[in-house]
């Protein structure tokens, strides 16, 4: 609590990231949302003790369905922490009632959440700032349709042009790759270590696989695959009794 906290001690906070697609998690959206949600951390005094990230998670997804939000919300009921850090209001949610039920959930826990410009998400006092909070939602939730729209308007010309139904865009890590990689994070039977992601990201570029534009695959990409459930093996078939 903020009123046990001595002197000079730093207000512990947490991160929340969130991508919305395979393409923003390749690229990087989730070092920006980093270095905004940092600047603004060490410019108000608050010391960042853990990030919570949702990796091609859209705006409009439920709470509920994010892992990361998930986890970050048992970290907040598990050791108090009251502060919670994104870059801006669409990184919680694009959709208005998914970000205000967000917002609800944090106020009911006590929680503050803090864009990185420095605006109070949960401040409720103010009803002009409620407003212009929500209305931010209303245009973040009109680009999302819009983007969708286009999305799917390029899709079905594309489509029309080829003769056959072409649809978004795949798991970047497939197959053969995603097998190596599963191979290459496990922990070594003597030391007990893991390889990082960029190690594993070397050896894959070294076995060939790589991303389209020729570099290695991000961390951010590897993570996201090797949080993937792994495929269940097909079943053996039975051979007929003779």
């Amino acid at each position: 609590m903020a009123g046990t906290r001595k002197r000079g001690e730093r207000v512990k906070a947490l991160a929340y990231l969130r991508t919305s697609s395979a393409t923003n998690v390749e690229g990087d959206s989730a070092e920006r949302q980093r270095v905004a949600i940092r600047a603004y951390a060490d410019r108000a005094g608050l010391d960042v003790v853990a990030e919570f990230y949702d990796a091609a998670v859209s705006g409009a997804d439920p709470l509920e369905n994010r892992p990361g939000f998930a986890a970050m919300l048992d970290r907040i009921e598990g050791n108090g922490v009251r502060v919670v850090l994104v870059e801006d209001p669409s990184r919680l949610a694009r959709g208005v009632v998914v970000q205000e039920l967000g917002l609800l959930l944090m106020q009911r826990r006590g929680v503050r959440v803090l864009a990185a410009n420095g605006d109070d998400l949960t401040n409720s006092d103010d009803p002009g700032r409620v407003a212009m909070r929500q209305m931010a939602g209303v245009f973040a939730e009109f680009e999302k349709a819009r983007l969708v729209a286009k999305l799917r308007g390029a899709r079905d010309r594309l489509s029309a042009q080829a003769g056959r139904r072409v649809e978004g865009r795949k798991p970047i890590l497939t197959g053969e790759a995603l097998a190596l990689a599963r191979r290459l994070r496990r922990r070594n039977p003597v030391t007990g270590q893991r390889r990082s992601l960029r190690d594993i990201a070397a050896a894959l570029a070294k076995a060939g696989h790589v991303r389209t534009d020729g570099r290695p695959h991000g961390p951010e990409t590897l993570r996201q695959a090797l949080s993937r459930p792994a495929a269940a093996p097909a079943p053996a078939s039975k051979e007929p009794s003779p």
